[in-house]
């Protein structure tokens, strides 16, 4: 399926392609992940059914938003949600699958939890990213839109409710594995997260096919102690 793009000039999300595909009458739903990138902890995905009207002040895509901003945004959203499903793929699971998989992954998982809540299926899913066959047979009927967390406003909810939550998720494993400035960094490579890799070693939640973590298993075994 050749993806949509996004109309240019805009700034912020519409609900154009919702309508299009013939929400509210239909159940449209938007799909994000977030964490694709990270040295450590899962890939998360949202699915989120949106009801009609104007969209909530404030939604944007989630990267250009700040913390607070974005968490604002995510208790408007849930205050007015049709429905909310949530997935996430382990860290394992990306090593196992590769990470563009297990999002897709996190998305099926997302998918069916929305279904199960709503009590009922969707009809159509707006995905954000590029086009990837394996998708129809993980969550049915949709359309891929590049960079739809920018242009497609239930994408942009989906966006912001995943990032919040698999933020709040990293600065839990923070609390349990400290120095890895993962309140802040949230798993990503930034120059703490690389040294702690370094004076204190890797964690269950790194992932260990990527390059910087890999390095260093040579250095460190996976319980955090110098391997011989």
């Amino acid at each position: 399926m050749t993806p949509a793009r996004p109309r240019i000039g805009r700034e912020l999300p519409t609900r154009d392609l919702e309508i299009h595909h013939g929400h509210p009458q239909r159940a449209v739903i938007g799909i994000d992940e977030v964490g694709l990138a990270p040295l450590a902890g899962p890939v998360v995905a949202c699915a989120i059914l949106m009801p009609a009207g104007e969209p909530i002040s404030g939604v944007a895509d989630s990267k250009a938003l700040t913390p607070l901003q974005r968490q604002r945004a995510a208790v408007a959203i849930r205050a007015v949600a049709v429905a909310i499903g949530v997935g996430a793929a382990s860290a394992r699971e990306v090593e196992r699958l590769n990470p563009r998989a297990a999002s897709h992954l996190a998305m099926r998982r997302a998918v069916a939890q929305l279904v199960r809540r709503r009590g009922a299926p969707i009809d159509f899913a707006l995905v954000d990213g590029s086009a990837a066959r394996e998708l129809s047979d993980l969550i049915g009927p949709h359309a891929t839109i590049v960079r739809g967390d920018v242009s497609v406003y239930p994408i942009a909810c989906a966006s912001i409710v995943a990032k919040v939550l698999r933020d709040d998720l990293m600065r839990r494993l923070s609390v349990r594995y400290p120095g890895y400035a993962w309140e802040r960094n949230v798993g990503y490579p930034a120059p703490a997260h690389l040294a702690a890799l370094d004076a204190i070693g890797v964690t269950p939640h790194h992932r260990r096919s990527f390059a910087p973590v890999a390095a260093r298993l040579g250095v460190w075994s996976a319980e955090g102690k110098r391997s011989t």
